[in-house]
Protein backbone atom coordinates (compact mmCIF):
# COMPACT_ATOMS: atom_id res chain seq x y z
CA UNK A 1 0.00 0.00 0.00
CA UNK A 2 1.71 3.30 -0.93
CA UNK A 3 2.11 5.51 2.67
CA UNK A 4 -0.41 8.43 1.43
CA UNK A 5 -3.28 6.27 0.79
CA UNK A 6 -3.06 4.80 4.23
CA UNK A 7 -4.55 6.85 6.59
CA UNK A 8 -7.50 7.07 3.97
CA UNK A 9 -7.94 3.83 3.97
CA UNK A 10 -8.15 3.76 8.10
CA UNK A 11 -11.86 5.44 7.68
CA UNK A 12 -14.79 2.96 7.72
CA UNK A 13 -17.36 3.11 5.20
CA UNK A 14 -19.92 6.04 6.35
CA UNK A 15 -23.58 6.68 5.74
CA UNK A 16 -24.31 9.58 4.07
CA UNK A 17 -25.73 12.25 6.90
CA UNK A 18 -29.46 12.62 6.81
CA UNK A 19 -30.76 15.84 4.92
CA UNK A 20 -31.89 18.10 7.83
CA UNK A 21 -28.18 17.21 9.29
CA UNK A 22 -26.29 17.93 6.14
CA UNK A 23 -26.11 21.66 5.84
CA UNK A 24 -23.39 22.63 3.20
CA UNK A 25 -20.42 24.24 5.33
CA UNK A 26 -18.36 27.14 4.25
CA UNK A 27 -15.70 27.84 6.39
CA UNK A 28 -13.79 31.26 5.87
CA UNK A 29 -10.04 31.66 7.44
CA UNK A 30 -8.63 34.99 7.93
CA UNK A 31 -4.69 34.58 7.89
CA UNK A 32 -3.21 36.33 11.40
CA UNK A 33 -6.04 37.82 12.71
CA UNK A 34 -5.92 38.52 16.41
CA UNK A 35 -9.12 39.37 18.20
CA UNK A 36 -10.90 41.89 18.99
CA UNK A 37 -9.89 43.72 15.52
CA UNK A 38 -13.77 43.61 14.42
CA UNK A 39 -16.43 45.70 14.90
CA UNK A 40 -18.65 43.40 16.44
CA UNK A 41 -16.24 42.59 19.56
CA UNK A 42 -16.42 46.82 20.20
CA UNK A 43 -13.04 47.89 18.16
CA UNK A 44 -13.35 51.68 17.40
CA UNK A 45 -13.42 52.68 14.19
CA UNK A 46 -13.23 49.15 12.54
CA UNK A 47 -14.53 48.88 9.37
CA UNK A 48 -15.87 45.76 8.77
CA UNK A 49 -19.97 45.66 8.37
CA UNK A 50 -20.03 42.68 6.69
CA UNK A 51 -18.49 40.28 9.23
CA UNK A 52 -20.62 42.58 11.50
CA UNK A 53 -23.55 41.41 9.74
CA UNK A 54 -22.48 37.90 10.23
CA UNK A 55 -21.96 38.15 13.73
CA UNK A 56 -25.31 39.52 14.31
CA UNK A 57 -27.20 36.99 12.46
CA UNK A 58 -25.57 34.29 14.20
CA UNK A 59 -23.03 33.81 17.15
CA UNK A 60 -19.80 35.90 18.07
CA UNK A 61 -17.33 33.91 19.97
CA UNK A 62 -15.47 35.90 22.32
CA UNK A 63 -12.96 33.36 24.07
CA UNK A 64 -11.46 31.24 20.63
CA UNK A 65 -8.46 29.92 20.47
CA UNK A 66 -5.89 28.25 18.48
CA UNK A 67 -3.94 25.29 19.42
CA UNK A 68 -1.09 27.29 17.86
CA UNK A 69 0.52 30.87 17.01
CA UNK A 70 1.48 30.13 13.75
CA UNK A 71 -0.21 28.71 10.21
CA UNK A 72 0.83 25.57 9.76
CA UNK A 73 0.50 24.07 13.32
CA UNK A 74 -2.86 25.82 13.75
CA UNK A 75 -4.39 25.18 10.60
CA UNK A 76 -3.61 21.35 11.46
CA UNK A 77 -5.67 21.53 15.20
CA UNK A 78 -8.36 22.96 12.50
CA UNK A 79 -8.76 20.21 10.38
CA UNK A 80 -7.64 17.11 12.31
CA UNK A 81 -9.95 17.89 15.62
CA UNK A 82 -5.89 17.37 17.80
CA UNK A 83 -3.10 19.29 18.56
CA UNK A 84 -0.18 19.84 15.61
CA UNK A 85 2.09 18.37 18.34
CA UNK A 86 -0.55 14.87 18.58
CA UNK A 87 -0.34 15.26 14.46
CA UNK A 88 3.56 15.57 14.28
CA UNK A 89 2.66 19.06 12.28
CA UNK A 90 5.66 20.61 14.23
CA UNK A 91 7.47 22.52 10.89
CA UNK A 92 6.43 24.34 7.85
CA UNK A 93 7.93 22.25 5.18
CA UNK A 94 5.93 18.96 5.73
CA UNK A 95 3.16 17.60 4.74
CA UNK A 96 0.33 16.53 7.18
CA UNK A 97 0.96 12.83 7.83
CA UNK A 98 -1.15 10.19 5.33
CA UNK A 99 -2.76 8.42 8.54
CA UNK A 100 -4.09 11.61 10.25
CA UNK A 101 -7.78 11.86 9.94
CA UNK A 102 -8.55 15.63 8.44
CA UNK A 103 -12.77 16.82 8.19
CA UNK A 104 -12.69 16.87 4.26
CA UNK A 105 -12.01 12.98 4.63
CA UNK A 106 -14.82 12.52 6.87
CA UNK A 107 -16.80 14.57 4.48
CA UNK A 108 -16.19 13.49 1.62
CA UNK A 109 -16.73 10.00 2.75
CA UNK A 110 -19.99 10.80 3.96
CA UNK A 111 -21.07 12.17 0.72
CA UNK A 112 -19.62 16.14 0.31
CA UNK A 113 -18.27 17.77 -2.29
CA UNK A 114 -15.37 19.15 -0.64
CA UNK A 115 -12.71 21.75 -1.60
CA UNK A 116 -10.15 24.08 -0.81
CA UNK A 117 -10.12 27.56 -2.01
CA UNK A 118 -7.79 30.79 -2.79
CA UNK A 119 -3.58 30.84 -0.91
CA UNK A 120 -1.46 28.38 0.35
CA UNK A 121 -3.48 26.29 2.91
CA UNK A 122 -0.19 24.83 4.32
CA UNK A 123 -1.01 21.23 5.33
CA UNK A 124 0.61 19.81 1.82
CA UNK A 125 4.24 20.77 2.48
CA UNK A 126 5.82 23.31 0.94
CA UNK A 127 4.97 22.72 -2.95
CA UNK A 128 7.39 24.61 -5.67
CA UNK A 129 8.77 26.90 -2.79
CA UNK A 130 12.51 27.24 -3.79
CA UNK A 131 13.04 27.95 -0.10
CA UNK A 132 11.99 24.09 0.69
CA UNK A 133 15.45 22.71 -0.99
CA UNK A 134 15.54 18.90 -0.98
CA UNK A 135 13.12 18.81 1.31
CA UNK A 136 10.62 19.27 -1.43
CA UNK A 137 12.25 16.93 -3.76
CA UNK A 138 11.95 13.89 -0.71
CA UNK A 139 8.25 14.85 -0.93
CA UNK A 140 7.63 14.78 -4.15
CA UNK A 141 9.58 11.64 -4.63
CA UNK A 142 7.48 9.59 -1.70
CA UNK A 143 4.43 11.03 -2.88
CA UNK A 144 3.40 12.34 0.57
CA UNK A 145 1.43 15.35 -0.83
CA UNK A 146 -2.53 14.07 0.13
CA UNK A 147 -5.01 16.90 -0.42
CA UNK A 148 -5.28 16.06 -4.21
CA UNK A 149 -7.25 12.80 -2.88
CA UNK A 150 -8.68 13.90 0.40
CA UNK A 151 -10.56 16.80 -1.66
CA UNK A 152 -12.58 16.80 -4.46
CA UNK A 153 -11.68 20.62 -5.55
CA UNK A 154 -7.84 22.02 -4.72
CA UNK A 155 -6.93 25.70 -5.59
CA UNK A 156 -4.47 27.65 -4.62
CA UNK A 157 -5.01 31.14 -6.56
CA UNK A 158 -3.96 34.36 -5.85
CA UNK A 159 -5.67 37.11 -4.19
CA UNK A 160 -8.08 38.30 -6.68
CA UNK A 161 -9.68 35.27 -7.51
CA UNK A 162 -11.89 34.73 -4.91
CA UNK A 163 -15.05 35.52 -6.44
CA UNK A 164 -13.81 33.23 -9.79
CA UNK A 165 -12.87 30.57 -7.79
CA UNK A 166 -15.79 30.13 -5.61
CA UNK A 167 -17.81 29.97 -8.34
CA UNK A 168 -15.90 27.35 -10.46
CA UNK A 169 -16.30 25.62 -7.29
CA UNK A 170 -20.01 25.83 -6.95
CA UNK A 171 -20.59 25.31 -10.76
CA UNK A 172 -18.77 21.98 -9.98
CA UNK A 173 -20.64 20.70 -7.41
CA UNK A 174 -22.82 18.35 -7.60
CA UNK A 175 -26.69 19.24 -7.14
CA UNK A 176 -27.60 16.73 -5.17
CA UNK A 177 -24.32 16.58 -2.35
CA UNK A 178 -23.89 18.74 0.21
CA UNK A 179 -20.89 20.96 0.08
CA UNK A 180 -17.23 21.94 1.98
CA UNK A 181 -15.77 24.63 1.04
CA UNK A 182 -13.08 26.07 2.97
CA UNK A 183 -11.54 29.69 1.70
CA UNK A 184 -8.05 31.16 2.77
CA UNK A 185 -7.38 34.98 2.44
CA UNK A 186 -4.30 36.53 2.33
CA UNK A 187 -4.97 39.50 4.31
CA UNK A 188 -4.20 40.49 6.62
CA UNK A 189 -0.88 38.15 6.61
CA UNK A 190 2.08 40.12 6.42
CA UNK A 191 3.92 41.85 4.03
CA UNK A 192 1.07 44.61 5.04
CA UNK A 193 -0.46 46.32 1.37
CA UNK A 194 -0.10 50.64 2.05
CA UNK A 195 -2.76 50.55 -0.42
CA UNK A 196 -5.36 47.55 1.00
CA UNK A 197 -8.25 50.37 1.60
CA UNK A 198 -9.74 53.83 1.05
CA UNK A 199 -9.25 56.09 3.28
CA UNK A 200 -7.00 54.58 5.09
CA UNK A 201 -7.09 54.09 8.94
CA UNK A 202 -5.55 57.21 10.44
CA UNK A 203 -2.20 55.82 12.80
CA UNK A 204 -2.97 58.92 14.89
CA UNK A 205 -6.38 57.85 15.95
CA UNK A 206 -5.59 54.81 16.67
CA UNK A 207 -6.28 53.07 20.27
CA UNK A 208 -3.17 51.18 20.67
CA UNK A 209 -3.22 47.73 22.70
CA UNK A 210 -1.29 48.45 26.43
CA UNK A 211 1.73 45.79 25.29
CA UNK A 212 2.84 48.31 22.29
CA UNK A 213 4.57 51.09 23.12
CA UNK A 214 3.16 54.69 21.52
CA UNK A 215 5.62 55.00 18.68
CA UNK A 216 5.23 56.70 14.88
CA UNK A 217 5.97 53.00 13.48
CA UNK A 218 3.97 50.88 15.59
CA UNK A 219 0.68 53.30 14.62
CA UNK A 220 2.00 52.60 10.99
CA UNK A 221 1.77 49.07 10.93
CA UNK A 222 -0.54 49.01 13.15
CA UNK A 223 -2.96 50.78 10.68
CA UNK A 224 -2.32 49.16 7.49
CA UNK A 225 -2.71 45.72 9.41
CA UNK A 226 -6.37 47.35 10.27
CA UNK A 227 -6.80 48.55 6.70
CA UNK A 228 -6.13 44.83 5.44
CA UNK A 229 -8.94 43.28 7.89
CA UNK A 230 -11.10 45.56 6.60
CA UNK A 231 -10.75 44.60 3.49
CA UNK A 232 -11.06 41.03 4.35
CA UNK A 233 -14.34 42.15 4.87
CA UNK A 234 -15.05 43.05 1.52
CA UNK A 235 -13.54 39.58 0.05
CA UNK A 236 -16.33 38.27 2.62
CA UNK A 237 -19.32 40.02 1.19
CA UNK A 238 -18.42 38.93 -2.34
CA UNK A 239 -18.43 35.12 -1.49
CA UNK A 240 -22.30 35.43 0.76
CA UNK A 241 -23.26 37.11 -1.51
CA UNK A 242 -22.74 34.41 -4.31
CA UNK A 243 -24.44 32.34 -1.60
CA UNK A 244 -27.16 34.33 -1.73
CA UNK A 245 -27.55 35.04 -5.47
CA UNK A 246 -27.72 31.25 -5.91
CA UNK A 247 -29.93 30.34 -3.02
CA UNK A 248 -27.76 28.27 -0.69
CA UNK A 249 -27.28 31.14 2.48
CA UNK A 250 -30.68 29.08 3.79
CA UNK A 251 -28.63 26.08 4.08
CA UNK A 252 -24.87 26.73 4.50
CA UNK A 253 -23.32 26.93 8.51
CA UNK A 254 -20.86 29.76 7.40
CA UNK A 255 -17.86 29.88 10.22
CA UNK A 256 -15.36 32.52 9.87
CA UNK A 257 -12.34 32.16 12.03
CA UNK A 258 -8.60 33.50 12.20
CA UNK A 259 -5.79 31.16 11.99
CA UNK A 260 -3.71 32.88 14.50
CA UNK A 261 -2.79 36.50 15.73
CA UNK A 262 -1.15 39.11 14.01
CA UNK A 263 2.34 38.94 12.96
CA UNK A 264 3.38 42.44 15.69
CA UNK A 265 4.80 42.39 19.10
CA UNK A 266 3.28 40.23 21.26
CA UNK A 267 1.38 38.41 18.17
CA UNK A 268 1.94 35.85 15.63
CA UNK A 269 4.77 33.31 16.95
CA UNK A 270 4.22 33.68 20.72
CA UNK A 271 1.65 32.33 23.24
CA UNK A 272 0.23 35.45 24.38
CA UNK A 273 -3.49 35.85 23.86
CA UNK A 274 -2.69 38.49 20.34
CA UNK A 275 -1.00 35.25 19.17
CA UNK A 276 -3.35 32.96 20.08
CA UNK A 277 -6.55 34.59 20.48
CA UNK A 278 -8.66 34.88 17.11
CA UNK A 279 -12.51 36.15 16.06
CA UNK A 280 -14.79 33.25 15.69
CA UNK A 281 -18.60 33.87 14.07
CA UNK A 282 -20.53 30.97 13.26
CA UNK A 283 -23.91 31.64 11.41
CA UNK A 284 -26.64 28.88 10.60
CA UNK A 285 -30.31 30.32 9.29
CA UNK A 286 -32.87 28.64 11.36
CA UNK A 287 -30.57 26.35 13.44
CA UNK A 288 -28.65 29.11 15.29
CA UNK A 289 -30.59 32.16 16.31
CA UNK A 290 -29.41 35.81 15.56
CA UNK A 291 -27.80 37.93 18.23
CA UNK A 292 -25.65 35.13 20.14
CA UNK A 293 -22.85 36.01 22.05
CA UNK A 294 -20.85 33.64 24.61
CA UNK A 295 -17.33 33.78 26.55
CA UNK A 296 -17.05 29.98 26.63
CA UNK A 297 -13.21 28.90 25.73
CA UNK A 298 -13.08 27.46 22.56
CA UNK A 299 -10.08 25.83 20.77
CA UNK A 300 -9.19 25.41 17.21
CA UNK A 301 -9.16 21.62 17.86
CA UNK A 302 -12.91 21.77 18.49
CA UNK A 303 -13.78 23.05 15.04
CA UNK A 304 -13.46 19.50 13.14
CA UNK A 305 -15.92 17.84 16.26
CA UNK A 306 -17.67 20.70 15.68
CA UNK A 307 -18.76 20.84 12.03
CA UNK A 308 -18.91 16.72 11.80
CA UNK A 309 -21.61 16.90 14.67
CA UNK A 310 -23.48 19.50 12.33
CA UNK A 311 -23.00 17.48 9.29
CA UNK A 312 -24.45 14.15 11.73
CA UNK A 313 -21.17 12.64 12.21
CA UNK A 314 -19.01 11.48 15.12
CA UNK A 315 -15.35 12.86 15.02
CA UNK A 316 -12.62 10.08 14.14
CA UNK A 317 -10.41 8.23 16.86
CA UNK A 318 -7.61 10.44 18.05
CA UNK A 319 -9.26 13.26 17.84
CA UNK A 320 -8.90 15.72 20.69
CA UNK A 321 -11.59 18.47 20.21
CA UNK A 322 -14.87 18.67 21.68
CA UNK A 323 -18.13 19.86 20.03
CA UNK A 324 -19.50 23.20 20.58
CA UNK A 325 -22.09 22.48 18.24
CA UNK A 326 -24.65 22.78 21.47
CA UNK A 327 -23.57 25.97 22.51
CA UNK A 328 -24.02 26.67 18.91
CA UNK A 329 -27.58 26.26 18.96
CA UNK A 330 -28.16 26.85 22.48
CA UNK A 331 -29.25 23.28 23.35
CA UNK A 332 -29.00 21.92 26.88
CA UNK A 333 -26.10 19.80 27.51
CA UNK A 334 -22.87 21.48 26.85
CA UNK A 335 -19.97 20.96 28.63
CA UNK A 336 -17.95 23.94 28.53
CA UNK A 337 -13.75 23.56 28.54
CA UNK A 338 -12.04 23.98 31.43
CA UNK A 339 -8.48 24.90 29.53
CA UNK A 340 -7.20 25.57 26.28
CA UNK A 341 -4.05 24.55 25.08
CA UNK A 342 -1.23 26.15 22.46
CA UNK A 343 2.26 24.92 20.97
CA UNK A 344 4.81 27.23 19.57
CA UNK A 345 6.96 24.99 17.42
CA UNK A 346 9.43 25.98 14.37
CA UNK A 347 8.05 28.95 11.73
CA UNK A 348 8.95 28.87 8.20
CA UNK A 349 12.05 27.55 6.30
CA UNK A 350 14.04 28.77 9.40
CA UNK A 351 16.99 26.71 9.83
CA UNK A 352 19.34 26.83 12.91
CA UNK A 353 22.20 29.29 12.84
CA UNK A 354 24.19 30.87 16.09
CA UNK A 355 22.27 34.39 14.87
CA UNK A 356 18.59 32.39 15.03
CA UNK A 357 16.09 33.77 16.84
CA UNK A 358 12.61 33.01 18.50
CA UNK A 359 10.67 34.14 15.67
CA UNK A 360 12.19 31.60 13.44
CA UNK A 361 12.51 28.98 16.02
CA UNK A 362 11.38 28.03 19.63
CA UNK A 363 9.34 25.96 21.91
CA UNK A 364 7.16 26.82 24.39
CA UNK A 365 3.32 25.51 25.22
CA UNK A 366 0.15 27.09 26.92
CA UNK A 367 -2.75 26.67 29.24
CA UNK A 368 -5.41 29.15 29.63
CA UNK A 369 -8.47 29.09 31.59
CA UNK A 370 -10.78 31.97 31.51
CA UNK A 371 -8.61 33.76 34.32
CA UNK A 372 -5.13 32.66 34.25
CA UNK A 373 -2.51 31.77 31.66
CA UNK A 374 0.77 29.57 32.95
CA UNK A 375 3.22 29.47 29.56
CA UNK A 376 6.40 26.88 29.68
CA UNK A 377 9.20 28.27 27.47
CA UNK A 378 11.40 25.16 27.29
CA UNK A 379 13.74 27.42 25.16
CA UNK A 380 14.14 30.34 27.13
CA UNK A 381 17.41 31.13 25.72
CA UNK A 382 16.11 31.89 22.17
CA UNK A 383 16.04 35.84 21.42
CA UNK A 384 12.84 37.19 21.25
CA UNK A 385 11.78 38.97 17.77
CA UNK A 386 8.44 39.44 16.05
CA UNK A 387 7.63 37.01 13.29
CA UNK A 388 7.58 38.02 9.88
CA UNK A 389 7.75 42.15 11.01
CA UNK A 390 11.02 42.21 12.32
CA UNK A 391 12.28 44.61 9.70
CA UNK A 392 9.24 46.99 9.96
CA UNK A 393 9.20 50.21 11.06
CA UNK A 394 7.53 48.96 14.69
CA UNK A 395 10.30 46.83 15.71
CA UNK A 396 12.84 48.74 14.36
CA UNK A 397 11.92 51.49 16.38
CA UNK A 398 11.23 49.27 19.78
CA UNK A 399 15.21 48.29 19.37
CA UNK A 400 15.82 52.02 19.30
CA UNK A 401 14.21 52.82 22.69
CA UNK A 402 15.26 49.43 24.28
CA UNK A 403 18.72 50.64 23.18
CA UNK A 404 18.83 54.34 24.64
CA UNK A 405 16.74 53.18 27.73
CA UNK A 406 13.14 55.00 26.62
CA UNK A 407 10.98 52.21 26.87
CA UNK A 408 8.72 51.56 30.04
CA UNK A 409 10.11 48.99 33.05
CA UNK A 410 7.02 46.46 31.73
CA UNK A 411 7.22 46.47 28.37
CA UNK A 412 11.36 45.87 28.30
CA UNK A 413 11.08 42.86 30.46
CA UNK A 414 8.20 41.74 27.93
CA UNK A 415 10.45 41.98 24.76
CA UNK A 416 14.12 42.02 26.12
CA UNK A 417 14.51 39.68 29.07
CA UNK A 418 16.94 37.41 28.41
CA UNK A 419 16.76 34.53 29.04
CA UNK A 420 13.56 34.51 29.12
CA UNK A 421 11.41 32.72 31.92
CA UNK A 422 10.80 29.30 31.76
CA UNK A 423 7.62 29.43 33.57
CA UNK A 424 5.35 32.78 32.85
CA UNK A 425 1.90 33.12 34.88
CA UNK A 426 -0.82 35.64 34.10
CA UNK A 427 -4.16 36.74 35.51
CA UNK A 428 -5.87 38.09 32.52
CA UNK A 429 -8.04 39.65 35.00
CA UNK A 430 -5.95 42.10 36.06
CA UNK A 431 -3.63 42.02 33.14
CA UNK A 432 -4.80 41.25 30.51
CA UNK A 433 -2.02 42.44 28.47
CA UNK A 434 0.25 39.66 30.19
CA UNK A 435 2.99 42.02 31.02
CA UNK A 436 2.94 41.01 34.66
CA UNK A 437 4.71 37.50 35.26
CA UNK A 438 3.04 35.89 38.80
CA UNK A 439 4.77 32.83 38.54
CA UNK A 440 6.31 31.96 41.98
CA UNK A 441 3.96 33.71 43.32
CA UNK A 442 3.06 31.90 46.88
CA UNK A 443 -0.59 33.50 46.78
CA UNK A 444 -1.09 31.80 43.41
CA UNK A 445 0.67 28.42 44.54
CA UNK A 446 -2.41 26.43 43.91
CA UNK A 447 -3.82 27.75 40.65
CA UNK A 448 0.18 27.40 39.28
CA UNK A 449 0.24 24.01 40.28
CA UNK A 450 -3.43 23.05 38.66
CA UNK A 451 -1.78 24.70 35.68
CA UNK A 452 0.92 22.70 35.57
CA UNK A 453 -1.01 19.25 36.02
CA UNK A 454 -3.43 20.55 33.38
CA UNK A 455 -0.47 20.54 30.75
CA UNK A 456 1.21 17.72 32.09
CA UNK A 457 -1.79 16.11 31.31
CA UNK A 458 -2.32 17.28 27.43
CA UNK A 459 1.42 17.08 27.38
CA UNK A 460 1.18 12.83 28.38
CA UNK A 461 -2.23 12.55 26.03
CA UNK A 462 -0.79 14.11 22.92
CA UNK A 463 2.69 11.79 22.96
CA UNK A 464 4.76 15.82 23.20
CA UNK A 465 8.19 15.51 23.08
CA UNK A 466 9.11 17.97 25.30
CA UNK A 467 10.32 17.77 29.28
CA UNK A 468 7.08 18.14 30.64
CA UNK A 469 7.09 20.84 33.53
CA UNK A 470 7.78 19.95 37.06
CA UNK A 471 5.17 19.89 39.16
CA UNK A 472 5.94 21.66 42.37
Amino acid sequence: MNRRDFGLSLLAPLAAPAADKAPNILFLLSDDHSFPYLGCYGYPDMRTPTLDKLAADGMLFHRAFQAAPQCVPARTAMLTGRSPVSARMGRFNSPLPPEIITLPDLLKKAGYFTGVARRMYHLDGPGTNPQAGYVAQVIEQEHLQTFAKRLDFVDRSGPGTTVKVVNQFLDQAPKNKPFFLWVNFNDPHHPWDKNAITPPHDPAKLKLPPHFPDLPGLRADFGIYLDEISRVDGEVKSILDILDARGLAKDTLVVFMGDNGMALPHGKGSLYDPGTHVPLIARWPGKVAPGGNTKELISGEDLTPTLLDAAGLAKAPGMSGQSFLKLLRGEPGYRPRTHVFSARLQHGSTTMTPTTKSSGWDLSRSVRSSRYKLIYNVTPWMEYQPVDSARDPGWTQMLQAHAAGKLSPALDRAYFTHPRPIYELFDLDEDPSELKNLAGNPDLAGVERDLRKALIEKCVLDYDFIPPPVLN
